[in-house]
């Protein structure tokens, strides 16, 4: 695009959209254009801030009347995926607005509008004895997430976060605000679940919920060196774990902050969390193989179900990090040997995970859409904190190195929700690949949308 191009552009969307749109230069531009990911240095042609699902039809119109792409995004968690996209002309479509929940108690669903959070969600559920199959942190974007899979703690007993969802109402590349579920727009309701962002922009999304409203859940901690017995014995646990528990494996290198609590500031540890869906004398008889390895800290116990998104101590507040990950068809002796050398040794490695998958997450339902289930008993992730911009490479490579040292344990699969940029993501998409390609031709053959997991 040329600068007199650029200049028309930007002149056209002002007039088309008012206040409704940020452009570089604008005081406002350089706060609306970060994600909550801070390691991600996303410049678009301008950032568009809506409110309602007609200022998202307005947008999109908006970005075809002058030729500019457009990518939904809600809280940028994920942004890492479009790292490797030129923004230079694209719209981002920031949802950050566009939040609210409904919540049917008698059908057991919720109306989540497009820009929305987990949070959101839980705040409206709770009362009613309710939860949703939300990740591990509370302040991540429902639509991107749900319509990426979703892989929750309760996904071994009910599956992935994606067979929730029961209609969506999105903004396709004509500008057309329409519906799609199982009943209307059917291919299009496919394609978007897995498909997600390259289909158009969801403003509104209905979901299941769950009838949960306390659970056994908590997590067991130990020094880093007692990782070797930990990781075996969870490692071997697993394999004859009941459907109804779900819990991950990680080891977490702390630096010495203030503002972390003591038991973290300046350690490294190994820690177990998760789920069992039982009641607790059952559930305590479950875990007992695991608290017998006489955890330092020992929080397992019946919670309120919104308490869920604390467990796993996501940070808080927008983080700067590197991340990636990968399927696993088998965790056996050898390879927890290998993820503890490269989890203890490599350096730039804030936390790697392994978490246990399999059950009801391997079984694709009647009536899923592009993506409905997980191959792969294991998934493995690993986190690079970035600081300061200088230690971004150090932490890339970190997280791949993890990854490529586990190589030979590795499922032709990947957990979208749990790669950023610089992998195939044709293996998230698995068989349905060809077909989502055939369909982004027919509701987006101008490649509108630039979308995290590009399906083109």
């Amino acid at each position: 695009m040329t600068v007199q191009h650029t200049l028309g552009a930007a002149a056209e969307l002002r007039h088309l959209l008012g206040d409704r749109i940020v452009l570089p230069g604008d005081a406002a531009y350089e706060d609306a254009r970060l994600p909550w990911n801070r390691a991600i240095d996303q410049r678009p042609f301008a950032v568009a801030r809506p409110e309602s699902a007609e200022d998202v039809v307005a947008i999109v119109r908006a970005a075809a009347a002058t030729g500019l792409r457009v990518a939904p995004q809600s809280t940028g968690h994920g942004a890492g995926a479009l790292a490797d996209s030129d923004l230079s002309r694209t719209i981002l479509v920031s949802l950050a607005g566009l939040r609210g929940v409904t919540v049917d108690p008698a059908t057991r669903t919720a109306r989540v509008l497009g820009g929305s959070q987990w949070n959101d969600v839980l705040a409206q559920a709770a009362p009613h004895g309710l939860t949703a199959m939300h990740g591990s942190a509370g302040d991540v974007g429902v639509v991107g997430y749900s319509l990426s899979g979703g892989l929750s703690f309760f996904a071994r007993a009910h599956g992935l976060a994606v067979n929730a969802v029961r209609a969506v109402q999105i903004v396709t590349a004509e500008g057309r605000l329409v519906r799609a579920s199982a009943e209307e727009n059917t291919e299009l309701f496919w394609a978007v679940r897995g498909g997600s962002g390259a289909f158009g922009i969801v403003v509104s999304i209905e979901v299941d919920l769950l009838p949960y409203a306390d659970l056994f859940a908590g997590m067991l901690l130990w020094d880093v060196s007692r990782a070797p017995a930990v990781a075996h014995a969870w490692a071997a646990w697993t394999r004859t774990a009941p459907e109804s528990v779900s819990t991950s494996l990680r080891i977490m290198h702390f630096p010495p902050l203030p503002e972390l609590p003591p038991f973290l500031s300046g350690r490294s540890v190994v820690v177990i969390d998760g789920v069992v869906l039982a009641p607790d004398d059952a559930a305590a008889e479950i875990i007992e193989p695991l608290r017998v390895l006489a955890p330092g800290l020992d929080t397992f116990a019946r919670i309120p179900s919104a308490g869920l998104v604390h467990m796993h101590m996501d940070p808080p507040e927008p983080t700067p990090a590197a991340s990636t990950g990968a399927m696993l068809a088998s965790f056996d002796g050898e390879a927890v040997d290998a993820w503890l050398a490269a989890a203890t040794s490599t350096p730039g490695l804030s936390f790697a995970e392994v978490r246990h998958v399999g059950g009801a997450a391997a079984r694709r339902p009647d009536g899923a859409g592009a993506v409905g289930s997980l191959a792969g008993d294991y998934l493995l992730a690993g986190i690079g904190m970035v600081p300061v911009p200088d230690l971004a490479p150090i932490a890339q490579a970190a997280v791949h190195a993890l990854v490529h040292s586990m190589d030979a344990w590795r499922a032709p699969a990947l957990a979208l929700t749990f790669i950023d940029g610089d992998v195939d993501r044709e293996l998230g998409f698995g068989g349905a690949a060809a077909r989502l390609r055939e369909l982004k031709a027919v509701y987006d053959p101008a490649g509108m949308f630039a979308a995290g997991h590009p399906v083109d």
